[in-house]
């Protein structure tokens, strides 16, 4: 077995304090980029020039192909498809729904989706199957979305499905393709793994992540086919929040809020990628030990800091901006609050 790719390197700096009654409890580091669609650095914290698995937080670039293929116009796809083709959902019924329309669109069916099934993460949505005594399908899979849009592209341009989530696959190797475009990368000799999902995950420093998304949001540098691609995607995930995330979530408030300023993506392990299509700009992040509670914290308050909400908006958010800890019984106990990294 191959030895996993790994490189020594200085701390990376705290970027979200947990704290509990007079002290810090805990301490989580990472690093950020923001950057804009010719490269340039407008912000940044620790090392944005090492790769990182971008995990479901590059969704949107992986969308690009089920447009440029022309699949999205040859099947009349709206924009609820193209958000769910971005999304990491939850499994909530209308993700289900609406999924499974799209794949009968196609011809196809649950049972050529590669995803695996699981739970739904939404918990009335689980519990709901427990009750009735239903296993969870790969319908429920919160990627099963990005498959249909993958699976979408194979069916309009004649190619057997079987196998579309292996990397020498024509759907995969046109998916691979565009990302590497967008960020810069060259994908044939990036470190390499499988992601949850079954699709390669291929490592992007932030840097490159960040001006992906950059370029989405100011696609102006684009080719014209891709520009537009770019602007149905974003737009789309501004229209249909909820599909691209799920009920309570944070992506889902955020661009219920300011989504015409501000399309956000999450993605596992603490990584999240953002395109700001009004300034132009994009945004990785990554916490350094994958907790998702700090990569909430850190990319709202980056958000913030960055002039993204109005005061009213700020308010609808104070939730996820000024985040408490509770104990089992309700009472407040902690807080979890941005470090120093942000005070700019």
């Amino acid at each position: 077995m191959p030895q996993p790719h790994d490189q020594n390197h200085d701390p990376a700096p705290v970027l979200v304090d947990i704290v509990r009654g007079v002290m810090v409890e805990s301490r989580h580091r990472g690093a950020f980029a923001v950057v804009d669609a010719a490269g340039k650095v407008v912000r940044r914290a620790g090392a944005i020039d090492r790769p990182i698995y971008p995990r479901s937080a590059i969704k949107p670039l992986q969308a690009l192909p089920l447009l440029e293929t022309g699949a999205a116009d040859k099947y009349g796809l709206g924009q609820e498809e193209l958000a769910l083709a971005c999304a990491s959902h939850h499994g909530e019924p209308v993700h289900v729904q609406k999924v499974s329309a799209w794949l009968g669109r196609i011809g196809l069916g649950e049972g050529n989706l590669e995803c695996g099934a699981h739970l739904p993460t939404d918990v009335p949505s689980a519990q709901a199957l427990i009750r009735g005594s239903q296993p969870p399908s790969q319908l429920h899979n919160n990627c099963s979305g990005k498959h249909t849009g993958f699976l979408c592209t194979a069916a309009c341009l004649g190619e057997d499905p079987k196998g579309y989530i292996e990397a020498d696959h024509p759907v995969m190797r046109r998916v691979l393709k565009a990302v590497g475009e967008m960020t810069g990368t060259d994908m044939a000799r990036a470190p390499a793994g499988r992601d949850g999902c079954g699709i390669p995950v291929i490592a992007i420093t932030l840097q490159a992540m960040a001006q992906g998304m950059a370029r989405m949001a100011d696609p102006s540098g684009l080719p014209d086919e891709r520009r537009a691609a770019s602007t149905r995607i974003l737009d789309a995930m501004a229209a249909h929040p909820l599909l691209v995330d799920g009920t309570g979530g944070l992506a889902v408030e955020v661009m219920k809020v300011a989504g015409d300023r501000v399309r956000i993506k999450p993605g596992a392990e603490g990584v999240f990628c953002v395109s700001l299509p009004k300034l132009g700009l994009g945004i990785a992040l990554k916490i350094e030990d994958g907790a998702g509670r700090a990569s909430e914290v850190a990319i709202i308050t980056l958000l913030d800091r960055l002039g993204c909400f109005t005061a009213d908006e700020r308010m609808a958010l104070h939730p996820f901006l000024e985040p408490k800890i509770k104990n089992v019984a309700g009472v407040e106990v902690g807080l979890l609050r941005p470090a120093a990294a942000f005070d700019f």
